[in-house]
């Protein structure tokens, strides 16, 4: 039995059945996101002077992986164009690309991920901090001050001990997971070459805010918590993407002996899909990384 409807369009939509599908499906994605964005909305507005983090990711890993996105859609519409116009290897090179887009934009978040779960973030309490302060200046030692917490946060790339009493660290200078448009985060590129780079301090913890200490995880600070959720759940939406391109590419390209304009339809639902989730990024990339 043919099931009616899967090439050509259903007369009370407009819409042939995968197309419908994938739009049913993005508007509970929208609802899922839009969910997500606006809790984000509520819980920045609803922060403390002073307690929110600005300017902490790397704009320019961000920036890369936006152009990249934004070239994938591009040629994921070439690998439909090239099926609607029978040019099989060029829909296998397009879609090649697009995959490729893909597996890049992971690699650069993982790259992130990674800078993330190995640095440590250490609040050091106000009335401690001028013990330290000179020190850490004479390192050029990333510092930043949270007045409501009553705390100053110093950025450790290497923990060289953390048992017993005290932190043993290895402040970070000018971190490249930092690295953004306001240059005023982190020491010149001059103060961090005549530094030593491998300089440690040891911080008691008496004088630190140990419930607000720990790497820069979820459990680190709700901002946190938020970056995590959304590029991981993004994240999620690539790879399958992926899988599902991958097996348009290989296996399921055999459909195109049979049926073309079956492949090319099922390669538009896949685009729709792969553009929503270029549209989510582009919405994530200001709202997390320039602000």
């Amino acid at each position: 039995m043919e099931i009616p409807y899967t090439l050509t369009a259903r007369p009370d939509t407009g819409l042939y059945n995968g197309k419908l599908g994938i739009w049913l499906f993005l508007a509970s994605e929208v609802m899922l996101f839009g969910a997500i964005f606006t809790a984000y909305l509520f819980v920045r507005l609803g922060a403390d002077d002073g307690t929110w983090p600005d300017h902490i990711q790397n704009v320019y890993y961000g920036f890369a992986n936006t152009c990249i996105l934004i070239t994938s859609s591009i040629t994921m519409v070439w690998a439909w164009v090239a099926l609607k116009e029978r040019k099989f290897n060029t829909y296998k090179l397009a879609l090649g690309l697009t995959i490729l887009c893909g597996l890049v934009f992971l690699g650069i978040k993982g790259v992130e991920y990674d800078s993330k779960f190995n640095h440590l973030g250490i609040k050091i309490k106000a009335e401690a901090i001028d013990k330290y302060l000179p020190t850490l200046q004479k390192m050029n030692a990333f510092v930043g001050s949270i007045p409501s917490q009553h705390v100053y946060e110093v950025r450790s790339e290497d923990v060289k001990n953390s048992q017993g009493d005290s932190f043993t660290i290895v402040p970070d200078k000018n971190p490249g997971y930092l690295a953004n448009f306001a240059q005023e985060k982190g020491a010149s590129p001059a103060a961090v070459a005549d530094a030593d780079k491998d300089a440690t301090i040891t911080i008691q913890k008496s004088d630190v805010d140990l419930d607000h200490t720990g790497y820069l995880v979820p459990a680190y600070g709700t901002y946190y918590a938020i970056y995590f959720l959304v590029t991981g759940l993004h994240a999620l939406h690539i790879v399958g993407g992926v899988v599902v391109m991958t097996y348009f590419l290989t296996i399921g390209s055999r459909m195109y002996k049979r049926n073309p304009e079956q492949l090319s339809n099922r390669i538009e639902v896949t685009g729709i899909f792969w553009h929503f989730v270029d549209l989510v990024w582009i919405t994530v990339f200001p709202i997390l990384y320039l602000t």
